[in-house]
């Protein structure tokens, strides 16, 4: 199935609700506390923040569900006594990224230092090379043969490995135009993509180019929003 790009869903990303702004900063307190900490047990967390153990729990599962943490098990020496030892858990490059960093600067500085002598087409021109560069991390990943929804799902994975915790989520009869939404939990460049929009863009082209077939951008961490949400419009039961 080939869709138009003049046949657009309008409306909000309705696949892509997040968590309520209460368990966000928590979820963020608990990856602060790893970062400054190093790698904690959910037991030590929870006391540290004054979680019970199940609500530790289950903002740890959300955490390693989105990418941004990893379970480790202990190493040998470090475990006494009896019983199973406790795991430990730990940021992953995902998960650094999320905190400010000196690297976003730096990038923004190259991309105006670009535009300065190169001229708009010169960032035009980098956005569209890292897109590329992008595309062809998820091309080995997303069969061309598989169902669309196949194909969505495979990249929304592809894209979890490369550091985007990224989900795949159908959207229904309900919806202007029905169809599946990838929804990017984190984006290793929101920060330089708030002030260069070209990389959004091209971006939003490289995913075209991996699925074959038309996309929507409805909704980008750059600009704000909580999410980045792309919408894959489908017709019917097959693409």
């Amino acid at each position: 199935m080939k869709i138009a790009a003049g046949q657009q869903p309008t409306g909000t990303p309705v696949a892509c609700d997040r968590s309520p702004a209460g368990a966000d900063r928590t979820r963020d307190a608990v990856a602060r506390t790893i970062l400054e900490q190093g790698p904690q047990h959910a037991a030590d967390l929870a006391d540290r923040l004054g979680l019970s153990p199940a609500a530790i729990r289950r903002h740890l599962d959300a955490l390693v569900a989105d990418g941004l943490l990893v379970e480790r098990e202990p190493r040998p020496s470090a475990h006494r006594g009896r019983g199973r030892p406790a795991r430990t858990y730990a940021l992953t490059d995902a998960g650094r990224a999320a905190f400010p960093h000196a690297y976003d600067d730096l990038a923004s500085t190259a991309l105006r230092y670009l535009r300065e002598t190169g001229g708009e087409q010169a960032v035009t021109d980098f956005a569209e090379h890292r897109a590329a560069t992008l595309a062809r991390e998820l091309e080995p990943r997303v069969s061309a043969d598989a169902p669309l929804a196949t194909r969505v799902q495979a990249m929304a994975d592809a894209l979890t490995t490369a550091g985007y915790a990224s989900t795949a989520t159908a959207v229904g009869e309900t919806a202007p135009v029905p169809g599946v939404q990838i929804c990017q939990h984190h984006c290793p460049v929101a920060h330089v993509a708030a002030e260069f929009p070209e990389l959004c863009e091209a971006e939003t082209r490289a995913f075209e180019r991996v699925l074959g077939t038309y996309v929507q951008r409805l909704a980008t961490i750059a600009h704000g929003d909580g999410v980045c949400t792309t919408h894959i419009p489908v017709r019917g039961k097959a693409d």
